[in-house]
């Protein structure tokens, strides 16, 4: 057991969920306000894989990676940080399984479609 490292793995959770999230968020309000880094090439097919990867291991019935790590990490008896707890709270709810594969999948088709209304620019630097 090792509470800190659980910790930090769960802070690299919560950044994954920010990042996939936020992205989207990002990606059409930086479209609507003109942001040019939202149409960056990198940036999107990172974003795109990234939910991608989500919808696919909850389609599979697949644990998250990250999830498996901590709980190693934490181990059952082990007592929650502070930060812990509350990110922890932010992530994790309790719905039946079918509810998460569905959101993910909804949102992936999201991100997808937005490559067609958002278009990225080119790969190749100019």
């Amino acid at each position: 057991m090792n509470p800190l490292l659980a910790d930090i793995v769960l802070i690299v959770h919560f950044a994954f969920v920010s990042f996939v999230v936020g992205g989207l968020a990002a990606i059409w309000i930086g479209a609507a306000a003109g942001w040019r880094w939202v149409r960056n090439f990198w940036f999107r097919i990172a974003h795109l894989a990234a939910i991608a990867y989500v919808a696919a291991e909850s389609v599979v019935g697949a644990v998250c990676p990250l999830t498996v790590w901590e709980d190693a990490l934490r181990g059952v008896a082990a007592e929650r940080s502070f930060i812990a707890r509350w990110v922890q709270r932010i992530l994790f709810y309790d719905f039946p399984e079918w509810v998460f594969t569905t959101a993910y999948v909804l949102f992936a088709l999201v991100v997808a479609l937005s490559w067609w209304f958002v278009r990225p620019g080119s790969p190749r630097k100019k």
